[in-house]
Protein backbone atom coordinates (compact mmCIF):
# COMPACT_ATOMS: atom_id res chain seq x y z
CA UNK A 1 0.00 0.00 0.00
CA UNK A 2 2.63 2.12 1.07
CA UNK A 3 4.30 1.56 -2.84
CA UNK A 4 0.72 2.81 -4.42
CA UNK A 5 0.83 5.86 -2.30
CA UNK A 6 4.36 6.79 -3.06
CA UNK A 7 3.87 5.60 -6.61
CA UNK A 8 0.82 8.26 -7.34
CA UNK A 9 2.32 10.52 -5.30
CA UNK A 10 5.48 10.39 -7.64
CA UNK A 11 3.24 10.31 -10.64
CA UNK A 12 1.08 13.85 -10.34
CA UNK A 13 4.19 15.26 -8.95
CA UNK A 14 5.97 14.50 -12.76
CA UNK A 15 2.60 15.35 -14.43
CA UNK A 16 1.60 18.53 -12.31
CA UNK A 17 5.25 19.59 -13.00
CA UNK A 18 6.00 18.89 -16.89
CA UNK A 19 4.60 21.92 -18.93
CA UNK A 20 1.99 21.14 -22.10
CA UNK A 21 3.93 21.18 -24.74
CA UNK A 22 2.86 24.01 -26.96
CA UNK A 23 4.38 25.44 -30.62
CA UNK A 24 6.40 28.64 -30.29
CA UNK A 25 3.53 30.51 -31.57
CA UNK A 26 3.80 34.33 -31.57
CA UNK A 27 1.28 35.92 -29.99
CA UNK A 28 -0.08 38.65 -32.36
CA UNK A 29 0.17 41.99 -31.58
CA UNK A 30 -3.17 44.28 -32.79
CA UNK A 31 -2.24 47.64 -33.33
CA UNK A 32 -4.09 50.11 -35.03
CA UNK A 33 -3.30 51.24 -38.47
CA UNK A 34 -3.93 54.90 -39.49
CA UNK A 35 -6.74 53.86 -41.53
CA UNK A 36 -8.94 53.93 -38.68
CA UNK A 37 -8.67 57.87 -37.84
CA UNK A 38 -11.24 60.36 -38.88
CA UNK A 39 -10.02 63.53 -37.91
CA UNK A 40 -11.44 67.20 -38.64
CA UNK A 41 -10.59 69.04 -41.61
CA UNK A 42 -9.24 72.56 -42.19
CA UNK A 43 -12.27 72.95 -44.72
CA UNK A 44 -14.38 72.23 -42.64
CA UNK A 45 -15.29 68.53 -43.30
CA UNK A 46 -14.06 64.78 -42.28
CA UNK A 47 -10.29 63.32 -43.06
CA UNK A 48 -10.95 60.30 -43.52
CA UNK A 49 -7.57 58.17 -43.62
CA UNK A 50 -9.12 54.58 -44.85
CA UNK A 51 -9.64 56.33 -48.14
CA UNK A 52 -6.26 56.74 -48.20
CA UNK A 53 -5.67 52.98 -48.41
CA UNK A 54 -2.78 51.39 -50.85
CA UNK A 55 -0.61 55.31 -50.68
CA UNK A 56 1.63 55.87 -48.78
CA UNK A 57 0.86 59.06 -46.29
CA UNK A 58 3.36 61.43 -45.17
CA UNK A 59 2.00 62.72 -41.84
CA UNK A 60 3.14 66.68 -40.46
CA UNK A 61 2.88 69.06 -37.85
CA UNK A 62 3.28 72.55 -39.15
CA UNK A 63 3.07 76.37 -38.47
CA UNK A 64 3.07 79.20 -40.64
CA UNK A 65 5.47 81.06 -38.42
CA UNK A 66 8.32 79.10 -38.41
CA UNK A 67 11.50 78.82 -39.64
CA UNK A 68 10.89 75.75 -41.35
CA UNK A 69 7.57 76.77 -42.66
CA UNK A 70 9.27 77.01 -46.29
CA UNK A 71 9.08 73.61 -46.13
CA UNK A 72 5.14 74.00 -47.10
CA UNK A 73 6.90 74.61 -50.89
CA UNK A 74 8.48 70.83 -50.24
CA UNK A 75 5.54 69.37 -49.23
CA UNK A 76 3.55 70.69 -52.18
CA UNK A 77 5.80 69.56 -54.77
CA UNK A 78 6.62 66.19 -53.30
CA UNK A 79 2.82 66.02 -53.02
CA UNK A 80 2.18 66.83 -56.84
CA UNK A 81 5.02 64.41 -57.53
CA UNK A 82 4.08 61.49 -56.18
CA UNK A 83 0.34 62.05 -56.11
CA UNK A 84 -0.30 58.77 -57.38
CA UNK A 85 1.41 56.85 -54.70
CA UNK A 86 1.72 59.36 -51.39
CA UNK A 87 -0.85 61.51 -49.94
CA UNK A 88 0.50 64.35 -47.23
CA UNK A 89 -1.47 65.53 -44.15
CA UNK A 90 -0.66 68.78 -42.66
CA UNK A 91 -1.63 69.04 -38.77
CA UNK A 92 -1.33 72.79 -38.18
CA UNK A 93 -0.57 72.95 -34.31
CA UNK A 94 0.85 75.72 -31.61
CA UNK A 95 2.61 74.11 -29.15
CA UNK A 96 6.11 75.23 -30.41
CA UNK A 97 6.71 79.02 -29.61
CA UNK A 98 3.12 80.29 -30.46
CA UNK A 99 4.36 79.21 -33.84
CA UNK A 100 0.43 78.80 -35.28
CA UNK A 101 -1.77 81.37 -33.80
CA UNK A 102 -4.18 82.26 -36.20
CA UNK A 103 -7.26 80.29 -36.69
CA UNK A 104 -8.90 77.34 -39.36
CA UNK A 105 -9.33 80.12 -41.57
CA UNK A 106 -6.48 82.05 -41.15
CA UNK A 107 -4.29 79.17 -41.34
CA UNK A 108 -5.84 78.17 -44.49
CA UNK A 109 -5.68 81.25 -46.34
CA UNK A 110 -2.40 81.57 -45.44
CA UNK A 111 -1.41 78.50 -46.93
CA UNK A 112 -3.30 78.60 -50.16
CA UNK A 113 -2.10 81.80 -50.83
CA UNK A 114 1.86 81.76 -49.52
CA UNK A 115 2.60 78.06 -50.77
CA UNK A 116 -0.45 76.82 -53.46
CA UNK A 117 -0.92 74.22 -50.71
CA UNK A 118 -3.34 71.56 -52.35
CA UNK A 119 -2.62 68.89 -49.71
CA UNK A 120 -5.19 68.09 -47.33
CA UNK A 121 -4.65 69.80 -44.21
CA UNK A 122 -6.52 69.50 -40.58
CA UNK A 123 -7.79 71.69 -38.55
CA UNK A 124 -5.59 72.98 -35.45
CA UNK A 125 -4.51 70.40 -33.42
CA UNK A 126 -2.02 69.85 -30.29
CA UNK A 127 0.55 67.39 -31.11
CA UNK A 128 2.61 67.35 -27.37
CA UNK A 129 0.91 67.82 -24.10
CA UNK A 130 -2.06 66.59 -22.10
CA UNK A 131 -3.97 67.77 -24.94
CA UNK A 132 -2.30 65.70 -27.46
CA UNK A 133 -4.66 64.31 -30.28
CA UNK A 134 -5.08 60.80 -31.00
CA UNK A 135 -3.86 60.18 -34.19
CA UNK A 136 -0.41 62.21 -32.54
CA UNK A 137 -0.47 60.19 -29.58
CA UNK A 138 -0.67 56.37 -31.78
CA UNK A 139 1.82 57.79 -33.62
CA UNK A 140 4.45 58.57 -31.36
CA UNK A 141 3.95 55.69 -28.90
CA UNK A 142 4.92 52.24 -29.95
CA UNK A 143 2.49 50.32 -27.17
CA UNK A 144 -0.54 52.34 -29.60
CA UNK A 145 1.51 51.70 -33.34
CA UNK A 146 3.34 48.88 -32.66
CA UNK A 147 6.10 50.02 -34.49
CA UNK A 148 8.26 53.06 -32.60
CA UNK A 149 8.25 55.21 -29.92
CA UNK A 150 9.40 58.99 -31.49
CA UNK A 151 9.57 62.62 -29.56
CA UNK A 152 7.96 66.18 -31.36
CA UNK A 153 10.70 68.28 -30.44
CA UNK A 154 9.37 71.10 -33.53
CA UNK A 155 7.14 71.97 -36.11
CA UNK A 156 7.38 69.99 -39.04
CA UNK A 157 8.18 66.55 -37.28
CA UNK A 158 7.38 64.17 -39.77
CA UNK A 159 6.11 60.73 -39.86
CA UNK A 160 5.64 58.16 -42.62
CA UNK A 161 3.24 55.21 -42.84
CA UNK A 162 3.37 52.53 -45.61
CA UNK A 163 0.11 51.85 -47.96
CA UNK A 164 -1.37 49.45 -45.25
CA UNK A 165 -1.19 52.01 -42.61
CA UNK A 166 1.83 50.54 -40.72
CA UNK A 167 3.89 53.34 -39.50
CA UNK A 168 7.65 53.20 -41.42
CA UNK A 169 9.54 56.07 -39.96
CA UNK A 170 9.27 59.72 -38.46
CA UNK A 171 11.57 62.52 -39.23
CA UNK A 172 12.81 65.48 -37.48
CA UNK A 173 11.94 68.88 -38.48
CA UNK A 174 15.53 69.50 -40.47
CA UNK A 175 14.57 66.61 -42.66
CA UNK A 176 13.23 68.49 -45.86
CA UNK A 177 10.63 66.94 -47.79
CA UNK A 178 13.03 65.95 -50.48
CA UNK A 179 15.42 64.16 -48.38
CA UNK A 180 17.12 61.04 -49.02
CA UNK A 181 15.90 60.17 -46.25
CA UNK A 182 11.90 60.33 -47.34
CA UNK A 183 12.77 60.30 -51.03
CA UNK A 184 14.32 56.21 -50.39
CA UNK A 185 10.84 55.28 -49.13
CA UNK A 186 9.16 56.59 -52.34
CA UNK A 187 11.02 54.77 -55.01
Amino acid sequence: MKNIVLSLVVLVACTSATPSYEPDTPTPLTHKSIHEFKVPSIEGGTIDFSKFKGKKILVVNTASKCGYTPQYDGLEKLYKEHKDKLVIVGFPANNFGGQEPGTNDEIKEFCKVRFGVSFPLAAKVDVVGDKTDPLFKWLTQKDENGVLDATIKWNFTKFLLDENGKLLASFPSNVTPDSQEIMAYLK
